[in-house]
């Protein structure tokens, strides 16, 4: 069983692919032309997908296809929101499939990756031979006000003040919608300074001992040149539109998946999204193994959980060869 990541690989093949919509999303290949297919979905939303991502398979038994998300990484229009919902996002991952010759492949995602998984695989149950996730995201409202507002007020509130504290006293009573309308503003300048903080703010929830404990950009304003996120935008715009998700409408359709084996990873003490998500999916799905991972948070660069996300993509493989 491999536990460990593989050495980095380079693409055999990439290419952008008309989707509709004025969106054309970059897609890239690695392993084996011949292997276990495996689509990756980022995280985020809107972050892209990453080269860490591609060393989870082992190269000469997997078919691993990453791609950027609308609007995310190198797909094109950057950062367009324009008709950029869950289920575009679904309608894409089909087109991916269809285009590429795949029959049937394992749908691998993270957080937001789950979120997305899960609904690609309710919509789509025959196209799917396996799911590995991590950290458990079902897109619903009080997963939300949990992981930006009852959990680091409950866990960190070191944290939460200094959050609080980076914005105007105006906007303390609802920081989310606050954040959310400057997000969306007008003001690039002020669209920035948002972007760094939720950003910030969200890089120290999902690390189990972030370092510093207090984001700088918490307590100092960023300098001019440092890159501006990209998930702050998307994240508000799909968490003010609930994902486009009927409430509970992940769990309450996981039935649709019982032919589909899966494993869950989840770090036992993720802030941003915690385990009741994860043990209330499995319970409702069935035909899959649930994993707490001790002394972990939500990161997937934490070694207990990089570790597991390997070893469970090995796992699955040798079951569908």
């Amino acid at each position: 069983m491999l536990t460990n990541s593989q050495p980095p690989t380079e693409p055999y093949g990439y290419q952008y692919l008309d989707v509709g919509d004025g969106h054309s999303i970059y897609v890239e290949q690695y392993g084996n032309p011949s292997g276990i297919p495996a689509i990756v979905l980022h995280g985020g939303p809107g972050s892209g997908c990453q080269p860490e991502q591609r060393r989870w398979f082992d190269p000469a038994i997997f078919r691993v296809i990453l791609f950027d998300q609308r609007g995310a990484g190198r797909s094109t229009p950057a950062g367009s929101l324009a008709q950029n919902t869950t289920w575009d996002l679904v309608s894409d991952i089909e087109i991916i499939r269809t285009t590429l010759g795949i029959s049937q492949w394992m749908v691998v995602g993270g957080s937001w990756g789950v979120t997305l998984g899960l609904a690609y695989a309710q919509r789509h149950p025959t196209a799917v031979s396996g799911i590995i996730l991590r950290a458990v995201f079902l897109g619903t409202s009080q997963e939300i006000q949990w992981a930006f507002v009852d959990g680091p007020k409950t866990i960190r509130p070191d944290l939460w003040y200094a959050y609080l504290s980076s914005m105007p006293e105006e906007d303390r009573s609802d920081p989310i919608s606050a954040l959310t309308r400057r997000l969306h503003g007008a003001d690039s300048a002020d669209r920035d300074h948002a972007a760094h903080i939720w950003g910030e703010y969200e890089r120290a929830l999902s690390q189990l001992k972030p370092e510093p404990a207090i984001p700088l950009a918490l307590t100092e304003q960023p300098p001019p040149d440092a890159a501006v996120p990209n998930t702050p935008r998307f994240e508000s715009y799909f968490f003010q539109n609930n994902c486009w998700l009927e409430p509970g409408q992940l769990l309450r359709d996981a039935s649709k998946m019982a032919d589909i084996p899966g494993i869950i990873v989840q770090g036992r003490y993720d802030l941003l999204c915690p385990p009741r998500a994860a043990y209330a999916l499995a319970k409702a799905w069935g035909n899959c193994d649930l994993r707490l991972i001790e002394g972990a948070g939500h990161s997937v660069s934490e070694p207990g959980i990089r570790k597991t996300i390997v070893s469970a993509i090995s796992e699955m493989g040798r079951a569908l060869a």
